[in-house]
């Protein structure tokens, strides 16, 4: 079994990656069409080399301490694109469908080098998802949990963005397995959306409605021959649940009382690019309506 890679194999993996698209152009200018009723925020930057990357979240104006807090992110991995267009049309279009219930903080692309990149890392070969913790190895998971733990609010909704690509298989997997010198084997990628809940909270009632509003857009992933899907039990159709916060994902750090992690497969034969956008608006929607439903806009 080949060694865990070294500084000298991360800076090779790292020279051979190539900007692709422009976190600028596609994320960054669209923010200026949110400013009636959010507030721009910059809350970190970084250098990759001679580049710098500032990291922007959107506030909502006029903060209301009567109103829950719902943080929806996007961009966790750079190469799952409808998490971050998912996210900004959200928060152009049906954001303000919601504002008089919520206060909302949203993040639409928390790893910018990864987005211009089309990476699931890092520029150092680090996953964010696994490392929001504290004194994260990650930078983009620090600075975004520093950030929010910065504001002191509680949440009553985080909703995190993501996709299940075939590259998971053909790129990320065997990458993992070079990098830590472990075996991986191949999964079977789900061919539809499923969500990722918190095996402590699941909230049944809540995941369900939202694969009832996404089933009107797009296919739920159907589980294996074994009821499972990527290896995980399935608590329900097109819901799996994890251990959120020993796990060190996004969803797991604000300790949200509700929360979910999309997961979208782009690569469908039958899916749309716009589709896949569709599916993770309509799961930050569908999840909003069911607390307004609920009555549950207040903690």
């Amino acid at each position: 079994m080949a060694e865990k890679w070294k500084s000298k194999e991360i800076q090779e993996w790292y020279k051979k990656q190539k900007i692709q698209r422009s976190y600028h152009d596609e994320v960054v200018s669209k923010l200026d069409g949110c400013t009636d009723s959010f507030n721009i925020k910059t809350y970190a930057s970084l250098d990759v080399e001679e580049k710098n990357y500032v990291f922007y979240a959107l506030e909502s104006k006029n903060f209301d301490k009567k109103k829950a807090c719902v943080l929806i992110t996007g961009g966790v991995h750079g190469y799952e694109t409808s998490g971050i267009k998912g996210a900004l049309d959200f928060l152009l279009a049906n954001s303000k469908n919601y504002l008089e219930y919520f206060n909302f903080i949203i993040v639409p692309c928390i790893s910018p080098w990864a987005y211009e990149s089309i990476n699931r890392w890092n520029a150092k070969a680090i996953d964010p998802n696994r490392n929001f913790v504290p004194n994260s190895s990650s930078e983009e998971a620090r600075f975004l949990y520093e950030y929010i733990n910065s504001l002191k609010r509680e949440f009553l909704l985080h909703v995190d963005l993501h996709e299940t690509t075939n590259s998971d298989n053909t790129i990320y997997r065997p990458a993992l397995a070079k990098r830590d010198g472990i075996e991986v084997k191949d999964w079977e990628i789900p061919d539809g959306f499923y969500l990722v809940g918190d095996v402590n909270a699941p909230n049944h009632d809540f995941q369900e409605a939202i694969i009832k509003e996404v089933k009107k857009v797009t296919k739920i992933a159907p589980s294996d021959k074994y009821n499972r899907i990527i290896g995980e039990s399935i608590s329900q159709e097109g819901v799996i649940n994890y251990e959120i916060k020993a796990l060190g994902l996004c969803t797991g750090f604000t300790n949200a009382v509700f929360n979910t992690t999309t997961e979208v497969y782009p690569d469908s034969k039958n899916v749309s690019e716009e589709e896949c956008i569709n599916a993770q608006v309509v799961t930050i929607c569908s999840a909003l309506e069911y607390l307004i439903k609920n009555k549950s806009y207040t903690l």
